[in-house]
């Protein structure tokens, strides 16, 4: 069974592949510093975590699709003046970007905990974390991957509907990238409207420490498909879309993040004066399953069925069912149509 680790001398390998370029076995060990079995063994690695590699007699290796690093101070420039707002660090691999975050966050900024702003992106998570415990499968270069810590002055009881205003945020960013049919589905799935339910293109988890009553703190995890190589689509269990399916100009992950982090940072100060109601109308326009027949699958087993009407003010979601209109904070949502 693969490891789903990458040892450091694959993840040099991978810097110097990024260019897209051929390089020769005889270079890539000089490079390296290692045997010409060591790159074997290291390509071999490669192709072991589905990044295709291409191989030509007389020429070398080179990646099938060249590799886009993620790069902060790229992500930096396209931040432009936004940038002072964030303090970003990437990590090749980890377990979950959510779990370092929360683990940096504390409970208090002033005694050493990470300041909000905090972004931690990561290539390739190993043990990435999905709603109700599911995994999130991601593939090295083909999935952005980040999580952003955020204070708030208010308690945890004043954040409901906080996922909803985050899949806003991101929709508003998808679409200024010329991102085509993006939708929401409740409460935390950013979907694309490419098939008779729709396709996830990625997900939100949050996760909060602090009092009811304030202050407190969100990491806010986000994992998008940016492609879906056969390896990993071959993982998820459900429709599953990419970005550069619906954007006619793909932009680079590093692009995409920058964009990301700034709608973030404006819906969440938004978010932190007026809740969720600033975002109620956005939020339906966006929905996936709006005035459709749904089913809502709750955690002991049962179905509801209804028609979706919306969210409520905490953003509830308001289904009219055969016994009026009822409104629901948990379940897994799925369309009928």
């Amino acid at each position: 069974m693969k490891s789903d680790i990458i040892q450091a001398r694959t993840w040099r390998l991978l810097n110097i592949l990024a260019d897209g370029e051929f390089h020769s076995g005889e270079v890539l060990a000089e490079r390296l510093g290692v045997s010409r079995a060591s790159v074997f063994n290291a390509l071999a690695e490669v192709a072991e975590q589905g990044v295709a590699l291409q191989r030509i007699r007389g020429r070398g290796y080179r990646l099938a699709r060249p590799w886009q690093r993620l790069e902060r101070e790229e992500i930096l420039r396209w931040l432009g003046d936004a940038a002072g707002q964030f303090d970003i660090g990437i990590l090749p691999q980890a377990t979950s970007s959510n779990t370092l975050l929360m683990q940096r966050a504390g409970q208090d900024a002033a005694n050493g905990g990470a300041p909000s702003g905090s972004v931690l992106a990561v290539e390739l998570q190993t043990a990435g974390r999905g709603r109700m415990g599911r995994a999130w499968h991601a593939g090295l270069g083909s999935t952005l991957t980040f999580s952003l810590l955020w204070r708030f002055d208010c308690g945890l009881n004043a954040l409901s509907g906080l996922s909803l205003a985050v899949g806003v945020a991101i929709a508003r960013a998808l679409d200024g990238l010329g991102a085509q049919d993006v939708r929401l589905k409740w409460p935390n799935d950013i979907f694309a409207d490419t098939s008779a339910t729709g396709s996830k293109l990625g997900g939100v988890l949050i996760e909060a420490q602090g009092d009811m009553l304030g202050p407190s703190a969100v990491v806010i995890g986000i994992g998008l498909n940016c492609s879906l190589p056969d390896h990993l689509a071959g993982r998820i269990d459900q429709p599953a879309a990419a970005l550069e399916e619906i954007c006619r100009d793909m932009p680079t992950r590093n692009r995409l993040l920058a964009a990301i982090l700034q709608e973030l940072a404006g819906a969440l100060r938004q978010f932190a004066q007026s809740g969720f109601a600033a975002f109620g109308d956005e939020w339906q326009r966006y929905h996936i399953y709006r005035d459709m027949p749904i089913q809502l699958r709750m955690a002991d087993g049962s179905v509801v069925t209804g028609v979706a009407r919306g969210v409520g003010a905490g953003g509830e979601l308001r289904l009219e069912t055969a016994q009026g209109m009822r409104q629901f904070n948990s379940g897994e949502a799925g369309g009928l149509r």
